[in-house]
């Protein structure tokens, strides 16, 4: 009987962990795109996509842990071994762990996209407003007005 919940409750995370990654694979060419819009309706999706498969694990965790198993791979293991359908549930465990693993790649990818387009964007405003550049010194022997900062409307 508790074989069968937990092997729905596996398979009913197929379907939000398949939008979870078709959703991050379109961020990834939202975030080449710089497409804003697209970017704030896919993190609102992604949203209630993240507190369903929460709720899911959260399920899961509480059936295994009301059978006195752990929480984790090897508790579903202990009761895949006593059940008719302990094949099917690990193969079905797997199948889920690969494609949210799937899902983690992409997201550090795009994370690391972000982090790469806020470093570049950051250096374009400093080199606009005219902070940490070098030193210079004009005939005078005073600083050049290059190393003072400025304002957007003087660049």
């Amino acid at each position: 009987m508790h074989d069968t919940t937990l092997l729905q409750l596996i398979e009913d995370d197929f379907a939000p962990a398949q939008q979870m990654l078709e959703l991050l694979q379109t961020e990834a060419i939202a975030l080449l795109g710089r497409d804003m819009p697209l970017l704030e309706n896919l993190l609102a999706r992604k949203q209630s996509l993240v507190i369903l498969l929460e709720q899911q694990g959260q399920r899961r965790s509480q059936l295994l842990a009301s059978l006195g198993l752990s929480q984790d791979r090897e508790g579903v293991q202990q009761l895949a071994s006593q059940s008719q359908l302990g094949e099917r549930l690990m193969q079905q465990l797997d199948a889920l762990s690969k494609l949210l693993a799937d899902c983690q790649a992409i997201n550090e990818r795009n994370g690391r996209s972000i982090q790469l387009q806020q470093n570049s964007t950051a250096n374009q405003i400093r080199i606009l407003m005219g902070g940490e550049s070098p030193s210079l010194y004009d005939a005078r022997g005073s600083t050049s007005p290059l190393a003072k900062p400025r304002t957007l409307s003087q660049v």
